[in-house]
């Protein structure tokens, strides 16, 4: 236990340290693109005006790539903010017993990982929601470690799971900048399907793996004794339940009872389910599921879940809220992929990697670079392709597979999600809490997994 209160306190003082000193995510972007034009200018031998031109030239080449992206938070908004979601949030809730709070742990850990195996977004905003009503049904449970369950899909299961970043980008062919970027080569040379990535053997026993390591940290740190647990009052608690969404009034006008017409709704659903079928059918599942497919599913399951268009549009406008971070700051992450793909800046990189790693020790070294720079950058798509063009031709070069590069990128990433304030945003909102309040729990989660996933990169193969 001694140990235990040593790295939560260390953990608490990591969140002091960054709610003091790390800004906001689009100024940690900006300082990061002055850095990528020192480099580009001092390390690659560009000219100012050349990097200045590059950095220009890149700002709207990954236009698409963040529109669907953002379609992917406002859906899986959509589908939380649904009567049907909050009543099955409700009715889960009840399942532990009351007066054993390991079981209602286990259950927002189970509950986390399902959700974020399925869709980042959804996790995040289901997630949060979930929190109180686990708190109104299991009284003694403590909050600080309940919203550090609530939030360990993110930092486990998620970049294995079926919205991950890096792979559905190697699965996209139409709008990959990987492989036809605008201007310069491309980074790789064909269509990873996710028969090859999410599907790979590799990650399947690392999802299974990482998971139980995530659930045993959360079960380890709640305290054991009475007097040493955190938690809500029934007023407290009441304050923080969400509201189901409003019933819509009956219709009053021709245009309300055309926005009330369910058949809309299950047109446009039928319309998008008809063409990932016919998508799949064609293609098969392993070349289907992109980046497209992902929120086309999840745009139809918002529509029947809602059943009505004004119910449907009304939580789309509020999931755009959630969305802003990403329509702002991809611009300014794709000036920093265009500096890479226009000057030698990622062949600059791509030979200090080469001369720091080794084949055996490549993947180890992207996990822990990925997971420091996601503490600064955490858009794991837009972060990826800004590492992309150097780091999968140094792992060439040293025999390491594009697929083995973008896994130890991806469960690196993924760690430090549970120590990275962005993602809890949305489960601090919700139940008050302060980032510092909760942070000690959540990085004792994450050395647990850290430790699992350099075990993970000393195992994986150098050719998947």
């Amino acid at each position: 236990m001694a140990v235990l209160d040593l790295v939560r306190d260390a953990g608490a003082g990591l969140s002091r340290f960054t709610e003091r000193w790390v800004p906001d995510s689009w100024v940690i972007c900006m300082l990061l693109t002055t850095v990528a034009l020192i480099f580009a200018v001092a390390g690659a031998g560009a000219t100012v005006t050349e990097a200045v031109n590059a950095w220009g030239g890149g700002m709207w080449l990954l236009l698409g790539l963040a529109m669907q992206f953002s379609i992917a938070m406002v859906a899986a908004y959509a589908c939380v903010a649904s009567r049907p979601v909050y009543r099955f949030l409700d009715r889960i809730a009840a399942i532990p017993n009351p007066t054993r709070p390991l079981q209602a742990i286990l259950l927002t850990a189970v509950f986390s990982m399902a959700t974020g195996y399925l869709n980042w977004a959804f996790c995040l905003v289901a997630c949060a929601l979930f929190v109180p009503f686990v708190c109104r049904r299991n009284p003694n449970v403590d909050i600080r470690v309940l919203v550090a369950s609530a939030y360990v899909g993110l930092g486990t299961v998620w970049q294995s799971g079926l919205s991950s970043s890096a792979p559905l980008i190697l699965a996209t062919e139409d709008n990959n900048p990987l492989l036809n970027p605008s201007r310069g080569a491309p980074v790789i040379d064909r269509v990873y399907p996710v028969s090859e990535t999410l599907f790979a053997s590799f990650n399947l026993f690392y999802l299974v793996g990482i998971a139980l390591v995530g659930i045993a940290a959360c079960l380890a740190i709640h305290p054991r004794r009475a007097r040493d647990v955190v938690s809500l009052s029934p007023e407290q608690v009441e304050a923080i339940l969400p509201a189901p969404p409003p019933v819509p009034e009956p219709a009053r006008t021709p245009s309300e009872h055309l926005e009330l017409f369910r058949g809309w709704v299950w047109l446009a659903a039928l319309l998008i389910l008809w063409a990932l079928g016919m998508q799949i059918a064609e293609k098969g599942f392993g070349r289907a599921w992109t980046i497209n497919a992902y929120n086309m599913t999840f745009l139809a399951a918002a529509l029947l879940l809602h059943q009505r268009p004004v119910s449907f549009l009304r939580a789309c406008r509020e999931g755009v809220d959630t969305a802003w971070g990403i329509i702002v700051q991809f611009p300014f992450y794709a000036g920093i992929f265009g500096l890479m793909n226009s000057t030698k800046l990622g062949p600059w990189l791509e030979h200090w990697f080469k001369s720091v790693a080794t084949t055996e020790t490549f993947p180890a070294a992207v996990y822990l670079y990925s997971g420091f720079l996601n503490l600064f950058v955490p858009s794991a798509g837009s972060k990826w392709l800004i590492e992309a063009p150097y780091l999968i031709p140094a792992g060439e070069e040293l025999g390491v597979s594009v697929v083995t590069t973008m896994f130890a990128y991806a469960y690196g990433d993924s760690t430090t999600n549970l120590i990275q304030p962005f993602f809890a945003i949305p489960i601090l909102a919700v139940t008050r809490l302060r980032f510092g309040e909760v942070v000690g729990y959540t990085f004792l989660v994450a050395i647990a997994c850290a430790a699992a996933g350099l075990v993970a990169m000393a195992l994986i193969p150098a050719r998947l």
